[in-house]
Parts: C-alpha cells; structure tokens; sequence
C-alpha cells in the first residue's frame, strides 16, 4: 500500500518512531505542566528549563562524579524538584491569590535566568552523553530496526505518565490533593497540611520534567536552549488536551507525536506548524480543549 504511494515501509516506520519518541517527550513534559496548573493555578513557563536541567544534572553527574546514567535518572529529578520545592518557597507562593499572569511573568523570568546561566557557564554548542552498556544496540522487528535507548524512553514515560494519573485519580493521596486546591480551609480543617501538599505538587511536577531531561539526554545533545526549542510545542499540546487535565496531558503528547511523525512522511513541510494548526481547530471547537472542563 505505501510502496503505491511511492513512500518505503521503512521511511514509515521510522518516522512513527521518532513521532512515539517525541510523543513521549511531550506527554510527560505536558503532564507535568498539567499537574502544576491543575492543582496549583501556576502556567509554568520554567517547565523547559528544568527539563533542560534534568538533562545537564545527568550530564554532570557522569562527568564531575562519574555517576552513571541509572543513578542519574534517580538523582537528576530529585534535584531538580528540590529546586522546585525552593521555587514554589521562595517565590512562587505569594503569588496564588494574584492573577495567573504574575505567575507566568514570574516562571517566564526564571526561565530565561536559568538558561542564561547555563548558556554563560557551558555555552551553546551541545554536549554528547554516552548511553549505557545496556541501552545500546537494538532488535531487528523485521519491519523496522528499533533501538533500545529508544524502546526504553517509551516505556519509561507510559510508566511514569500512567503512574502520576492513577495516583492522582485514583488515590487518597490524589482525594487531598484535588481538595486542597477546590477547597483549601476546608481541607486544613481536616488536619490537612495544604500548604506542604502545594510545595510537594510543585516539586513532583518539576520533577517529571527533570526526568524527561535525564531520558533525552543520551538521545537529543545536552545544551542550554533545548528546553527553549521544545517548551513552545508542549505548551500547544497541554492547550489541546485541556489545560490542568492529567490524562488529556498524556493522550494528547503520544497522539500528537504520532501525527507529527506521519506529517513529515506525507507532507514534510508541514511538520513544524501541524500540531499548532490543530490548537488552532480545537480553539475554535472546544475552547476549554478536548478534555478540559468548561468554566
């Protein structure tokens, strides 16, 4: 069928790859997005730096200390959200009886602090990262060779994406959570401490953002903008599937993943506006997007 339409099998399949893994990238960016706004009414536009600071934590753990990359995907993301943790301590808590734009002013602001000081001290070239013994080399599909460090990222994000949206929707943990942010004196009344729940969320949200880096960065080069390049697109998904909704975050990524990929076999030029034309549909359609609640 696609041999009469003049594309390979190959080209296809390879191009759904890079579309699954860039999916995966924007699910678990986009969810974490989600979790923050969903539960905390924060637009989080430091969320692409502290992916970028994931991928460099990793980058530096290998380097400075000779930690490889299985204790970094550990290690990575618990600094990352500890930064977190000071962010939303220091900063961002004064601003949540404020309008959402002091929010995003704010994040935006240390976005482009962050990047600066990476960009000052490494510059803008990027930085290989060496895979793991057990992440290199592949399987031959028949159809398709798939690379492991590949297979791993995929896996790895359903894991995790699957993991945050159970606990959220269907925990206690994720009962308090959802109370504190409708109704947060209410649920102190019930011995309930919101406001270390809030500081929490935060962290766990930048977090998975910090994971994402340290899982793109035996795949992408490590370099200060890499998380500028990529925000911009997870923000058009986290639009799409309905801002704050946890599994529209995940749905959305892998699905527009997937689009972009077949976009560049069928119309390569169009691949880099696709998934902002979609926005644009749903927009009109369904303003609050396709699993987002209308106010």
């Amino acid at each position: 069928m696609f041999d009469l339409l003049g594309i390979p099998p190959q080209v296809l399949f390879s191009q759904l790859l890079l579309g699954l893994i860039n999916g995966a990238f924007y699910a678990m960016l986009s969810l974490g997005l989600a979790v923050i706004f969903g539960l905390l009414n924060i637009v989080n536009f430091a969320h692409g730096a502290l992916y970028m600071m994931g991928a460099f934590g990793a980058w530096m753990l290998l380097n400075y200390l000779g930690i490889g990359y299985w204790w970094a995907l550990l290690l990575s993301p618990l600094m990352v959200g500890l930064f977190g943790v000071l962010i939303e301590r220091l900063l961002l808590r004064w601003l949540y009886d404020l309008d959402h734009l002091y929010g995003m002013i704010l994040t935006f602001g240390l976005a482009l602090v962050i990047t600066g000081l990476f960009r000052n001290f490494y510059g803008a070239t990027g930085m290989p990262y060496t895979l793991p013994p057990l992440l290199t080399g592949g399987h031959n599909l028949g159809f398709m060779f798939l690379p492991n460090s590949r297979a791993f990222v995929i896996a790895s994000s359903l894991i995790v994406c699957l993991s945050t949206w159970f606990v959220i929707e269907r925990t206690r943990l994720g009962s308090y959570l959802r109370a504190a942010t409708e109704n947060p004196a209410l649920t102190e009344a019930f011995g309930i401490n919101v406001s270390l729940l809030v500081t929490m969320t935060y962290g766990f949200g930048v977090a998975l953002a910090g994971f994402a880096g340290v899982l793109a960065a035996p795949i992408y080069s490590v370099n200060p903008t890499m998380g500028s390049d990529l925000i911009i697109v997870v923000f058009a998904v986290v639009v799409i599937g309905g801002m704050g909704s946890i599994l529209g975050s995940i749905i959305t990524g892998f699905s527009l993943g997937i689009v972009e990929g077949l976009t560049k076999v069928f119309w390569p030029e169009a691949s880099a506006t696709v998934i902002f034309v979609i926005m644009a549909i749903v927009l009109m359609a369904k303003p609050a997007g396709l699993f987002g609640r209308s106010s």
